[in-house]
């Protein structure tokens, strides 16, 4: 898809380089459960379908789980008159607007391509933003979709999917299904630390993916709408009231991090470790490279020459 975001040269090779190990990942994973499991039919099957699902009702599960609707431009207008300015600017397909009633302050963009794209904001975010902060974080979420990474995660995440999937599989039908010879037992074994150890590759590779991304995307949106100082203001307030948030409330949202436009529960707390398992960079480091694109761009017009 073409549009006047920036080509991310950058971007694009670090997801051709991990859609690349992870298929290198998930054609050794296959193979070795065929070889455990003597069943390549039943592997592929299970592999197909874990694939199928994920890729073409992503946009669905998240905005299901989320408590996301697609809204129209009548129930919505402001929403859709900043989404209608970006996507003309951009000159790009407008995606689907949704709205989700959390109070929870973020946003999200999904689907598996950018003619079955959504966009959705939580009325906690609508709550908190000024219009140029909202303008900002709608552009960050636009660049996802102009870019293809949210398909390209959506389509990486999936061997991590089929590794658990592997892992259950060879729980309920060795052990629970009465076959409990020794043979039976090396072989769930031997299931569950492969699946283990694709698991936590793909893990580490996801992340990193998607750490670099969260940055592309700040940088493409402060680029689109000239407004760097704004796109700063909503991540330092949205991380703010966050972090006030009880992490009880946190939990069920954690599991979109990686789709979020800043995370539910953040590592900046854990020292390296926690940077390196987080889906998104440290705040400080997405802060400082919106103030550098703002020191290249100068003054904005209304803060006047």
């Amino acid at each position: 898809m073409r549009s006047r975001f920036a080509p991310d040269r950058q971007l694009t090779a670090r997801m051709a380089l991990t859609l690349f190990l992870l298929g290198l990942l998930y054609v050794v994973f296959v193979g070795v459960l065929i070889a455990l499991l003597k069943s390549w039919v039943l592997v592929v099957v299970i592999a197909a379908a874990a694939l199928g699902a994920q890729y073409w009702f992503s946009d669905r599960i998240a905005l299901y789980a989320l408590r996301g609707r697609i809204v129209t431009p009548e129930e919505e207008p402001r929403l859709h008159g900043v989404v209608d300015r970006l996507c003309a600017v951009a000159d790009m397909p407008k995606p689907q607007v949704a709205v989700s009633d959390l109070d929870l302050p973020n946003a999200f963009a999904t689907g598996r391509n950018a003619d079955h794209a959504v966009v959705c904001v939580t009325r906690g975010l609508v709550r908190r933003l000024e219009p140029d902060e909202l303008e900002g974080v709608l552009a960050h979420e636009l660049s996802h979709v102009a870019h293809r990474d949210v398909a390209v995660i959506t389509v990486a995440s999936f061997l991590g999917v089929l590794a658990g999937l592997a892992v259950r599989f060879a729980f309920y039908s060795g052990v629970l299904g009465g076959r409990r010879d020794q043979n039976t037992f090396v072989v769930v074994l031997a299931v569950v630390g492969v699946s283990a150890a694709v698991y936590t590759l793909s893990f580490l590779l996801i992340r990193a993916l998607s750490r670099y991304r969260e940055l592309a995307a700040d940088r493409a949106a402060a680029l689109l709408t000239g407004r760097p100082s704004a796109l700063a203001s909503a991540l330092t307030k949205l991380s703010g009231d966050i972090a006030r948030i009880p992490t009880s409330d946190l939990r069920t949202a954690q599991a979109f991090n990686a789709f979020y436009f800043t995370p539910a529960i953040s590592g900046k707390d854990g020292g390296a470790l926690a940077v390196l398992l987080s889906t998104h960079p440290p705040l400080e480091r997405r802060l400082d490279q919106l103030a550098d694109i703002a020191a290249r761009l100068g003054p904005t017009p209304d803060q006047g020459g």
